[in-house]
């Protein structure tokens, strides 16, 4: 029952940079304990991240332009990566990394397959450590959405803790939630998080996110606007489902802003994606019939987005801080959990819940400097997580 020390890794559609944990995991029977260890955020070079932008949907990506992007995302993960070990201490075990998603294909309400760049082998070049990596495509290949992947550290964690049932949500670019406790596994993306909210905050005052709600407080909700976008057919499709900035981008919010033949000014606009975020969000754990929401990552931190959702439901909504999880580095943590399953030999995803067909170990490892050592498979699938504090041995 030895500590592994692991470094989790991952930009989401948001591209404000690279979250890195570090944290301990160890397996004790059916239980595994997680203790972090530190977090960071590496930010992308001003050049790379917009050459992201421009190479998400609908701008157009050639495969040279893949090619670059794939070299030099993997060598700033190579970086954080490097982080990643400062903050174990000087020493970890292996990497896991989600990389940077590029393109998520959904069609005809099927994932058919999904693109994440970040080439591994800079990190182990850089580290000299295994690393784990493309831990979403399995999942797709076995009928599997290959998102969201959380519903496995969600499950796990707030299985034994709380009202049933409950809703751990994720405020991301795009937003999801699973759903513990229910009749069964249930985890899916609701539609934008921040990603709209960033979009028009970067258009209309060249900043990349509307800080605190500032923009979005100042305006007032258009439900004309707000209809229009409501009226997307993403919201009332069936779970498993998922989504990204393959729907939600430019081109849909410019199609909403011309079919409204209406000028909106900033803070308009921007309260009204807000809630457009907040309420498709409360429309999907209404729905669920969740007793509780523990809330997580950027968005979390916008308090005008946080009030409106708040407002929108009559239960208690939580920061998962509250919980002892931290919000801004839970995904990252979940790559480190994802990575510590595949290195056990034990599968990381959550059938009910992405649709896949079973259960399935995930990624593809990158060896390190030395030969790879695997520990034994372990043979009992883990039904539970606990939160170890970094002072608890």
């Amino acid at each position: 029952m030895r500590w592994w020390r692991v470094v989790g890794l991952l930009s989401g559609t948001s591209l404000d940079g690279i979250d890195v944990a570090a944290a301990e995991l160890r397996l004790d029977g059916e239980t595994v304990e997680l203790r972090p260890l530190g977090c960071a955020t590496s930010d992308y070079p001003a050049d790379l991240r917009e050459q992201l932008r421009s190479a998400l949907p609908p701008g157009p990506l050639d495969a040279a332009g893949l090619c670059r992007l794939d070299t030099l995302v993997g060598q700033a993960f190579a970086d954080a990566a490097r982080l990643g070990v400062d903050l174990a201490g000087g020493e970890a075990d292996f990497v896991a990394s989600l990389g940077q998603t590029i393109y998520h294909w959904v069609e005809g309400g099927r994932a058919r397959g999904t693109l994440q760049v970040g080439q591994p082998a800079w990190i182990a070049e850089a580290t000299g450590i295994p690393v784990i990596s493309d831990l979403r495509t399995r999942d797709v290949a076995a009928a599997g959405h290959g998102a969201p992947l959380a519903g496995v550290l969600d499950s796990l964690w707030l299985e034994d803790d709380g009202p049933k049932p409950q809703v751990a949500l994720n405020i991301g670019g795009i937003a999801n939630i699973t759903v513990v406790g229910g009749e069964h596994p249930l985890a899916y993306d609701t539609g934008p998080g921040n990603a709209l909210i960033d979009l028009a905050a970067q258009q209309r005052t060249g900043t990349p996110q509307d800080t605190d709600g500032a923009l979005a407080a100042s305006g007032s909700v258009r439900e004309d606007l707000l209809n229009i976008l409501l009226a997307d057919a993403y919201y009332r499709s069936p779970a498993p489902k998922s989504t990204g900035k393959e729907h939600f981008n430019s081109a849909h919010l410019a199609r909403a802003l011309d079919e409204l033949g209406d000028e909106v000014d900033d803070g308009d606009l921007l309260a009204t994606l807000t809630e457009l975020t907040a309420r498709t969000i409360a429309d999907a754990c209404r729905a669920e019939g969740a007793e509780r929401v523990v809330a997580a990552g950027g968005g979390v931190r916008n308090p005008v987005l946080l009030a409106a959702l708040r407002r929108h439901l009559d239960v208690p909504v939580l920061v998962s801080d509250d919980l002892g999880m931290p919000a801004d580095s839970k995904e990252a943590l979940l790559t480190a959990l994802l990575g510590f399953l595949t290195w056990h030999g034990l599968p990381g995803n959550t059938p009910g819940t992405t649709g896949a067909a079973g259960p399935r170990i995930l990624g593809s490892i990158t060896p390190g400097a030395t030969g790879l050592r695997l520990p034994e498979p372990a043979t009992t699938q883990p039904r539970r997580l606990i939160m170890r504090s970094a002072a608890t041995n």
